[in-house]
């Protein structure tokens, strides 16, 4: 898969992410083919750029399978949408929606198992809240699945992941858009929203709402007692609020944002274990980028054996995905690509991740599309 600037796309090409607005309607589905009118939406919505599985319209290569089914994505921004706005309006929570949309996101994650965390969605900069909620649900509910959680376990991490962040109806939306660096003042006014999201949930009448207002209320607390708002550390804050830590984190990370660009899940990686020491739970946090495509099909990869795409990862061994190699170190194309499992390989057989702007000169060098060797062997 290749990040393009909306200018440079074609008909033909096939969308490998969704674009969805704050109602959870989506101006494009991934696996859709891309044409004039498709193209020229993108553009009046302020979209800059997407991933598409190949530059050619030749190459009719389908993204991968995700860990939940678009249609429960969309109805599930759709439904926080709409809880978060009633409320807003309203001062009345009603969460039954949200508890069956937690179902349906449990039985996708269940029924999907063997599928990894792939690319995240797209929004516009002020569509950001809804679809965060719901991203932070389903990776939250990934984890859950893997340390095998009792399914009502399952259940309130999920909504708790939905209702992570419905405190932030109390922050001035000027602030939560803020293209710049946010001032000392308006830090302060971010940080209120974990109690607000506490105070809220807790007076629910329903069975889960200590949980729920548990999970909003620590979610930005970190190991070392270096989060907020309460500085609390270690096994003082909850299982599910550690969880939910690290998908609001990757997911911030990984989403386009007014202020920055989306990161690619290897850099999130990197960010996440190597320069947040004492951040996260140490053991969960390496079981959950243990089902994350840290190299997502269709990435090229620079190694020691020359030039690679991915084709496909497995749990657990995500740093380390199968291969096609189809050019030399010096960027000439081999005659005959070969196929390797880098779990065989010396563990400094990655090199670097070729960027998007880097792999536009790479294919004109050797005349062809990369996602093209996806389909060999």
């Amino acid at each position: 898969m290749i990040s393009l600037p909306v200018q440079k796309l074609r008909p033909g090409m096939i969308v490998a992410q969704g674009v969805y607005n704050k109602e959870g309607a989506s101006y494009l589905t991934r696996g859709t083919t891309m044409n004039d009118q498709y193209i020229d939406q993108l553009k009046k919505i302020g979209i800059n750029s997407i991933a598409v599985t190949s530059m050619s319209s030749d190459f009719k290569i389908e993204p991968p399978e995700e860990i939940i089914q678009e249609r429960t994505r969309v109805k599930a921004i759709h439904r926080v949408y709409g809880t978060f706005e009633k409320l807003d309006e309203t001062g009345e929570l009603n969460v039954e929606p949200l508890e069956e949309t937690s179902e349906s996101i449990l039985v996708d994650i269940l029924s999907n198992k063997n599928n990894l965390v792939q690319l995240t969605d797209i929004r516009k900069h002020d569509d950001y809240t809804f679809a965060h909620c719901v991203n932070v649900s389903v990776l939250s509910g990934m984890l859950g699945s893997i340390i095998h959680l009792e399914r009502q376990d399952m259940l309130n991490l999920i909504l708790g992941g939905l209702l992570h962040d419905i405190g932030k109806l109390v922050i001035p939306q000027e602030i939560l858009t803020k293209t710049g660096r946010l001032n000392d003042n308006e830090f302060n006014i971010i940080k209120m929203h974990p109690k607000a999201g506490r105070d809220r949930l807790r007076t629910l009448p329903i069975p889960s709402a200590q949980i729920l207002a548990t999970i909003a209320m620590q979610h930005h607390e970190h190991m070392d007692g270096r989060g907020y708002p309460n500085h609390v550390m270690g096994d003082a804050i909850h299982r599910f609020s550690r969880i939910v830590a690290i998908a609001d984190v990757y997911d911030a990370l990984t989403s386009r944002r007014a202020y920055k660009p989306a990161y690619k899940p290897h850099i999130a990686f990197k960010i996440m274990t190597k320069c947040s020491p004492g951040q996260f739970d140490e053991d969960l946090l390496q079981q959950f980028f243990n089902n994350i495509a840290i190299y997502p099909v269709g990435t090229v990869l620079k190694t020691t054996l020359g030039y690679g795409i991915v084709k496909s990862s497995t749990f657990g061994y995500t740093l380390t995905p199968t291969i096609c190699v189809f050019a030399d170190g010096r960027q000439n194309l081999l005659q005959h690509p070969f196929d390797v499992d880098l779990r065989s390989c010396p563990p400094d057989t990655v090199q670097q991740a070729v960027e998007d702007s880097d792999l536009l000169p790479l294919m004109t060098k050797i005349r062809r599309d990369p996602a093209e060797f996806l389909r060999a062997g």
